[in-house]
């Protein structure tokens, strides 16, 4: 087959959600979910910022996956259920599919466009592969129960995405995937994770000379202004990002240039200049942190695969 199942499941939530970007927007301080980013414009800047210079993650999980690829699929096996959390345009996971032979692979992510895209593109490659998309909020409790066979199933996070939760959202979050991985025997986690490191390192990574990031950052005004009816002039916004060192999080917010009044949803929000709408953090966790977490999560075995600098960490947790 070269086709493809795909389940859109974020519609019947549109209301709630947008209910609920006002209701961050009108808040003190305002706060736009970090999700909000990827709209088409939104997903084609994050992936220019993945080949920037500074922004080391993404080429050092890709160099960590190659160096210990033969350990790594060892420590897997082959023939199980893949799925891609956050899979975006599939192609970190479709590297993997020729060494894992999965049964099926089931990509998740809440830009449909964007997915649909990476789909129709990857699908015919792998015709002999059942292909799934599902549209869905990762921010939400995940249930893929009735998506799943009785195959063990491979969860496959990387890029450091579980750095956009809390520490206590991500030990929820790690401990659904973990109640899904007990259904069958042999499921598990690989998951990508960003480490704590010199903060100006970190904070050049958020905030690059080129202002890729900066233009990402202040697109998520004009995904806003069309999801709720609002008209942020994202110009009059400055990008702003700072290392926390005392949370070890990096956090990304939009400082308002001027003072300014705007429309959301038919209320008037004043913005005083400096005034800040927070975006996004992205918490950064030595190995042994992150060990901690999985483990509070339920995970009794973890294996860590690390770059020779320290600079990123790939888990596989059953």
């Amino acid at each position: 087959m070269s086709d493809y199942r795909f389940f859109d499941r974020l519609r019947a939530d549109a209301a709630a959600e947008r209910r609920a970007i006002v209701a961050g927007l009108l808040a003190s301080p305002s706060t736009i979910a970090p999700k909000h980013f990827y709209d088409s414009v939104g997903c084609a800047l994050f992936g220019a910022i993945c080949e920037l210079p500074e922004y080391y993650p993404t080429r050092t999980e890709r160099a960590i996956f190659a160096g210990h690829r033969e350990e790594i699929v060892d420590s897997i096996g082959p023939g199980r259920q893949f799925v891609d959390l956050g899979a975006g345009d599939c192609c970190k996971a479709q590297v993997w599919l020729p060494f894992l032979a999965p049964k099926r692979y089931i990509a998740i992510d809440i830009a449909g466009d964007a997915l649909t895209r990476a789909l129709a593109r990857m699908a015919p490659e792998f015709p002999q592969l059942e292909v799934t998309g599902i549209v869905a909020d990762l921010t939400r409790a995940l249930d893929l129960r009735g998506d799943l066979g009785d195959a063990p199933t491979l969860f496959f996070y990387p890029g450091s995405s579980i750095g956009n939760f809390t520490p206590d959202e991500a030990r929820r979050f790690l401990t659904d995937i973990h109640l899904h991985c007990i259904v069958s025997i042999g499921s598990g986690l690989l998951i990508g994770v960003d480490t704590k490191k010199d903060p100006r390192r970190l904070t050049a990574a958020y905030d690059d000379a080129l202002g890729v990031t900066a233009a990402f950052n202040r697109n998520v005004l004009r995904n806003v202004n069309r999801i709720v009816d609002a008209n942020f002039d994202a110009t009059a916004f400055a990008h702003i990002a700072l290392y926390d060192q005392a949370h070890g999080r990096i956090e990304m917010h939009l400082e308002s240039r001027v003072p300014q009044t705007v429309r959301i949803d038919g209320t008037s929000r004043v913005f005083a200049a400096g005034e800040r709408i927070h975006t996004e953090y992205s918490y950064k966790y030595t190995p042994a942190e992150f060990t901690t977490l999985l483990q509070d999560a339920g995970f009794a075995s973890v294996r860590c695969w690390q770059d020779r600098a320290r600079d990123f960490a790939v888990y596989w947790a059953t």
